[in-house]
């Protein structure tokens, strides 16, 4: 075998000694021939950069390779966008890759949004799901759909729209994405869910349809001590332009973990629309502390639904624990009380920073998760009462299509919409130095984020998406997606197999679990659940 020691020793040697040597070189000689001195404004930086490198005593590379290891550094902040722009495939890049991206890009410009020569899918790999079309296509569907929210216990429901903006606090988003978010709310008559960060002032800026999240913070709704206030609550869900109250008992990106905003990045503003105070730290709690139980929970949303003058109730999670969604329904049934609705955030989803552990780690995917709190309600003969809606990656008709067959209601989306806006996916979010201007409270990166135009994209791209998912019901010969069902999706369980996917996961019938719990797949997780607490029974 070749002995490479040499040829490391030299590479080892110019890294270390040489570029640092030429560099003093070349400043030594512009220095000393009048007609280079000019190019000291490059030479003398370099010079200093290396000395500062070579006596510094924070990063090891720096010091044993003066200059040449800064290369690292600027690789790995390039790294993100050469990757995206130059190594990965339309299929490979994630969360989304570039043939999602693109996607939302076009019908947000509106755009052409078809595609050549073919899906680049391997169709018979398991990457290739898909929507059984119809020989006879309805060309008559409706051209439009809502989804009637609340039940006989809620006095103001709230007709929904098949696709509406996902949980996005001010804070995480700029200014200007929030107006620019809100705006094309009110342009395409679909909602803007606030996040849990509270209802700030751009949230109301031009008039679009809210839901209030409320998230263990009680931020916008608090007392001086961070504990509910009833009355702070009710003077601001009872405002028009809030039209439901969204129970946040956790997350997909970060599910049963709270947080800490520094005190630093708590302006007047986010202080203003959090009801904290300005410059100290603001405590989000990984738990809630108006209730402990299932039956509290319901009585909490009850009290709410009263204070907000009736509006919609519900309850926004992501799966954990199986026990804990069945323990909610035999809640429901013992107290009567129901929620208006149930929103199920896959472990997929994710807007902000989170935890990576907590992101690659914990919770249920939305699919699943889906499909377990759509046999609950169904099961328990709840489904009528309380709707669905499903958030997570969702970004395509056809990815709401599926969420429809697989029991949802209507479809929430977060990222999708940030691409409206011109998001770039430079995993920013986090740094606030967001290149587009969508999450960071940066003034100078705000300014090229121009609320009318962008607002005009965020109703482009909701409408387009709708109009595609008209298209594949019109193919699938149906009248509405709520006529969606398993048997409608297909899925390879191999590269020669393919079945549907109620052969696949198991969906209950109305009342199942009453009638027979011990003949589902949930007889373990329906005996452990109680009403009482969110704990076991065994």
């Amino acid at each position: 075998m070749r002995n490479l020691a040499p040829v490391r020793a030299s590479s080892n040697l110019f890294g270390r000694f040489v570029v640092p040597a030429v560099v003093l070189l070349l400043t030594i000689g512009a220095a000393w021939w009048p007609p280079a001195r000019w190019s000291l404004v490059l030479w003398l930086p370099l010079l200093a950069l290396a000395a500062y490198d070579f006596f510094q005593d924070r990063h090891t590379l720096w010091r044993n390779y003066p200059l040449v290891a800064r290369i690292r550094w600027g690789m790995e902040d390039l790294r993100p966008y050469l990757r995206s722009y130059i190594v990965e495939s339309d299929l490979e890049g994630r969360p989304f890759n570039i043939d999602e991206r693109a996607l939302i890009y076009a019908r947000a410009k509106g755009q052409l949004d078809a595609h050549p020569f073919g899906t680049e899918l391997d169709v018979y790999s398991a990457e290739y799901e898909w929507l059984g079309h119809s020989m006879a296509p309805n060309e008559k569907a409706p051209e439009n759909w809502r989804v009637a929210v609340g039940n006989s216990q809620c006095r103001a429901p709230y007709s929904a729209a098949l696709l509406n903006i996902s949980a996005m606090s001010f804070g995480s988003l700029s200014a200007n994405a929030i107006m620019a978010l809100n705006k094309g709310a009110a342009m395409g008559g679909f909602y803007h869910d606030t996040g849990e960060g509270g209802l700030s002032r751009y949230h109301r800026s031009h008039g679009g349809d809210l839901v209030w999240e409320i998230g263990s913070g009680y931020f916008g709704c608090r007392d001086g001590w961070g504990q509910f206030d009833p009355a702070r609550f009710a003077d601001t869900a009872q405002i028009d332009q809030v039209k439901m109250v969204e129970i946040k008992l956790s997350q997909g990106a970060k599910p049963g973990h709270g947080g800490v905003l520094p005190g630093a990045k708590v302006s007047a503003e986010i202080a203003e629309a959090r009801g904290v105070a300005q410059g100290k730290d603001c405590v989000s709690p990984a738990a809630h502390s108006t209730f402990s139980t299932p039956i509290e929970l319901l009585e909490w949303a009850a009290k709410l639904r009263e204070l907000s003058g009736g509006k919609p109730v519900g309850a926004k999670f992501c799966v954990g624990q199986p026990h804990e969604v069945f323990a909610l329904m035999k809640a429901m049934l013992e107290t009567g009380i129901r929620l208006d609705f149930i929103t199920v955030d896959g472990a997929e989803g994710g807007t902000g920073a989170a935890p990576i552990e907590l992101s690659n780690r914990m919770g249920m995917p939305l699919r699943e998760g889906l499909i377990m709190v759509r046999n609950a309600l169904v099961g328990c003969g709840l489904k009528d009462e309380t709707k669905l809606a499903a958030a997570g990656k969702v970004h395509s008709g056809a990815g709401m299509a599926m969420n429809f067959a697989l029991g949802a209601d209507w479809c929430n989306a977060a990222r999708a919409f940030m691409f409206s806006l011109g998001c770039v996916q430079s995993m920013r979010c986090h740094t606030d130095t967001c290149p587009t201007g969508v999450t960071t409270q940066d003034a100078t990166r705000q300014r090229g984020l121009v609320v009318e135009d962008k607002a005009e994209r965020v109703a482009r791209f909701q409408r387009q998406t709708l109009m595609g998912l008209r298209e594949m019901i019109i193919s699938m010969g149906l009248n509405s997606p709520s006529e969606l069902r398993p048997r409608h999706v297909r899925e390879r369980r191999d590269s020669v197999r393919s079945d549907s996917i109620d052969h696949i996961y198991a969906f209950l019938e109305p009342g199942q679990l009453l009638e027979a719990p011990g003949e589902t797949p949930y007889a373990r997780h329906w005996d452990a659940a109680r009403a009482d607490s969110f704990k076991p029974a065994f």
